[in-house]
C-alpha cells in the first residue's frame, strides 16, 4: 500500500504538534486546491497510545475535516520517518517477477525488522548510477503495529485508508522543482526529528530520520538559559542561530545541538558524494522549521558549501488567491500532507 496507485481521496498528516488535510484535484499538469486545514494538537496526544488520546486525536481529525470542507472517507496518510525505515538496494537487472521472488525471500537481509512482524514494500526507481546492468530499489518497512493502530483509529471514525506512505516520498514530491536532473538534499526539521532525503532526478536514493528537531533547540535553550519552553521558542524563531543576536546568548545556549545536526548532514552529503561521484548536489531544499529559522539555511549552506533554498510545497498547486494571504505564514508546515495529496498524479 505505499507505492500503489489510489483514485480520489483527501491526505491526512498526523504531526506531532498538528494534525493538517489536503484536498487537490487536478489541473493540467498541476493541481488546484480544493480544501485544506490545521489543527493544533498536544504532542502528548499525538504519540501516546492510551483510548483516551486516541479518542481526543480522532475528534480533531474530524474536527480538522469538518473546518475544511471534506466529504470523502478515502484518506492517504503519511509514515514518520523515525517509524520506519528506508533505504536504497541495487539488484540486477530482472522481470519485475524475479525481483518480487528476490525481495520476498531476502527481506530478513534488507530491514532491520523481524519480517512477520512488519509491512514490506518497494519501488524500482531506476538504473543505478554506477552500473547500468543493476536497478536501484527503494524499499521501505514499518512494523505492523504502528500501521495498525494507525487503521483502527481512522477506521473507527469512519474513514478508508486507500494509501499509507513514508513522509520522506511525500517531500520528494512536494519539494523538488520540475525538470531537476542533478542531486538535491531535502531538510525538513520537524519538532522531533529531521527527515534528510537526498535525491537525483526525482528520486529518493538516501533516506535518513536525525533524532535532532525543534523541540532539540528548544530544550538546550531552556536549559542554557534557564527560561521556559515557550520563552524558548520565540526566541529561536525570531532571532535564530545568528551569532550576532542577543550578544550571542542564545548562539552559544544551542549551539551544540546545531553541531551535531551539522555533522549528520555533512555525513549525508559524503555517503552521497561517495557513492555517486558523478552527481553533483545542486541545493538544500529547506522545509519545516529549517526554512522559518532565521540564519539556519545559511549556516547549513556555508558549513558544506552547497546552496540553500526556502521550498515550497505549493510549486505544483494553483492556490485561490483567497487562500493565498492564510497560507503563506503556515506554508512550510505543509510539505508532507500536500506530498501525499500530490499521488493523484503517482
Amino acid at each position: 500500500m505505499m507505492f500503489n496507485k489510489v483514485g480520489s481521496f483527501f491526505a491526512l498528516d498526523i504531526g506531532t504538534t498538528a494534525v493538517r488535510v489536503v484536498e487537490l484535484a487536478h489541473s493540467g499538469h498541476g493541481w488546484d486546491l480544493k480544501r485544506y486545514g490545521s489543527q493544533p494538537i498536544d504532542t502528548k496526544t499525538s504519540e501516546s497510545s492510551s483510548e483516551q488520546d486516541k479518542k481526543v486525536l480522532g475528534e480533531a481529525i474530524i474536527s480538522v475535516m469538518n473546518q475544511a470542507g471534506i466529504k470523502t472517507k478515502d484518506v492517504a496518510i503519511g509514515i514518520p520517518s523515525q517509524r520506519m525505515f528506508a533505504s536504497v538496494i541495487e539488484v540486477p537487472n530482472v522481470s519485475k517477477a524475479e525481483l518480487n521472488a528476490t525481495i520476498k525471500y531476502q527481506a530478513e537481509n534488507y530491514v532491520p525488522m523481524k519480517i512477520d512482524e512488519a509491512k514490506i514494500d518497494w519501488a524500482v526507481i531506476g538504473t543505478s548510477p554506477n552500473d547500468p546492468q543493476k536497478a536501484e530499489v527503494l524499499i521501505a518497512s514499518v512494523l505492523n503495529q504502528f500501521t495498525e493502530s494507525r487503521m483502527d483509529l481512522l477506521e473507527g471514525i469512519g474513514l478508508n485508508i486507500v494509501a499509507i506512505e513514508p513522509d520522506s516520498l511525500a517531500l520528494t514530491r512536494a519539494l523538488l522543482p520540475d525538470g531537476v536532473q542533478d542531486g538535491r538534499l531535502i531538510l525538513d526539521i520537524g519538532d522531533n526529528a529531521t527527515d534528510l532525503v537526498m535525491t537525483i532526478g526525482t528520486a529518493p536514493r538516501l533516506v535518513r530520520s536525525i533524532p535532532i528537531g525543534f523541540s532539540s533547540l528548544v530544550r538546550a535553550s531552556k536549559q542554557n538559559l534557564n527560561i521556559d519552553p515557550q520563552q524558548a521558542q520565540q526566541l529561536i524563531l525570531k532571532f535564530g542561530v545568528g551569532q550576532d543576536k542577543l550578544e550571542g546568548q542564545l548562539f552559544r545556549a544551542i549551539n551544540a545541538t546545531l553541531e551535531q545536526l551539522m555533522a549528520e548532514i555533512q555525513k549525508s552529503l559524503k555517503f552521497f558524494a561517495t557513492k555517486y561521484a558523478n552527481v553533483g548536489v545542486g541545493a538544500i531544499l529547506a522545509s519545516g522549521y529549517a526554512a522559518v529559522i532565521p540564519d539556519l539555511l545559511n549556516m547549513v549552506s556555508q558549513r558544506t558549501g552547497v546552496t540553500g533554498q526556502i521550498a515550497t510545497p505549493w510549486q505544483h498547486v494553483n492556490v485561490p488567491v483567497t487562500d493565498q494571504a492564510q497560507i503563506a505564514p503556515i506554508s512550510s508546515q505543509f510539505a508532507v500532507v500536500v506530498g501525499l495529496a500530490e499521488r493523484l498524479g503517482f
